[in-house]
């Protein structure tokens, strides 16, 4: 958790190199290491749910238990968007996961005629892209429709590549790695289809968890200065959302890929 609204990070960036020693009285060389900073910053995000009071009392139910769960599903949504998409990003926060593995060439393109199979684990595919740079991918995310397309995939007898059986319950894995569909509405299958990489090279850090607060008195207002919403006026409570973090990815240096430039611990496949 992050104690200030900005946390340093240090990230490996110089790796030390080793000598053979010639002979028994040859001299022992020395070597340095060095760490850049990469910086963590907690951007807010909330909401206001406003709720008259009459509707309230009239309820046969838990209105809020109801509407809390909602508020932590749109929060989930946003910040999956920013942070894999870009969507509606921060100002302050780096470039989203897409982008970055789109400037770094990590990526994939699937055409019509393409074989799916040989995109993802060929030797040119996604898996081998991150692979590459000196990682090794360990979870994937991907669009729902790439439920479909896995479950097409046949060999040549016919059969099909991903199951086994037919009797116990499916459990999508591509190399051994599990795999991922969100389905709050968060990916975006128009840039990407998939998402594979090393997933503990996208890091959090929270400043403050989610945190509710009712409100029976005050003024709503639009952006444009005008009031959408007296509360006592208009016999409403209101209730409020709060959460803050950040995410980063260190990408640090290592013995396979020493350019930055090029060095990304995410792939995406794409539709041509």
């Amino acid at each position: 958790n992050m104690t200030a609204r900005q946390y340093k990070m240090p990230v490996l960036d110089m790796l030390p190199i080793a000598y053979f020693v010639n002979g028994d009285t040859g001299q022992k060389k020395t070597t340095k290491m060095a760490w850049d900073k990469k910086f963590i910053v907690a951007e807010e995000i909330a909401v206001i749910v406003p709720i008259p009071e009459a509707v309230l009392d009239d309820s046969d139910y838990d209105i809020w238990a109801e509407t809390k769960p909602r508020i932590i599903e749109a929060f989930g949504k946003k910040i999956d968007g920013a942070i894999l998409f870009g969507e509606d990003k921060p100002a302050s926060w780096r470039s989203d996961v897409v982008t970055t593995a789109n400037t770094a060439k990590s990526f994939v393109t699937l055409g019509a005629d393409d074989n799916l199979y040989d995109k993802i684990m060929g030797v040119d595919g996604v898996i081998a892209k991150v692979e590459n740079s000196g990682y090794f991918v360990n979870g994937h995310m991907a669009d729902i429709s790439m439920r479909a397309k896995l479950r097409e995939l046949k060999d040549a007898n016919g059969n099909p590549l991903f199951k086994s059986d037919m009797q116990s319950g499916t459990n999508y894995s591509l190399d051994g790695s599990s795999m991922n569909f969100p389905n709050n509405g968060s990916f975006d299958k128009s840039k990407a289809l998939m998402i594979s990489g090393d997933f503990s090279q996208l890091v959090y850090s929270i400043r403050q968890d989610i945190t509710f607060k009712l409100f029976t008195e005050g003024v709503v207002q639009n952006t444009d200065g005008s009031i959408a919403y007296n509360l006592m006026q208009n016999d409403m409570v209101a209730l409020r959302a709060v959460m803050r973090l950040g995410w980063e990815i260190p990408n640090p240096i290592n013995s396979v890929e020493k350019d930055k430039t090029k060095r990304c611990p995410f792939s995406i496949l794409k539709a041509a």
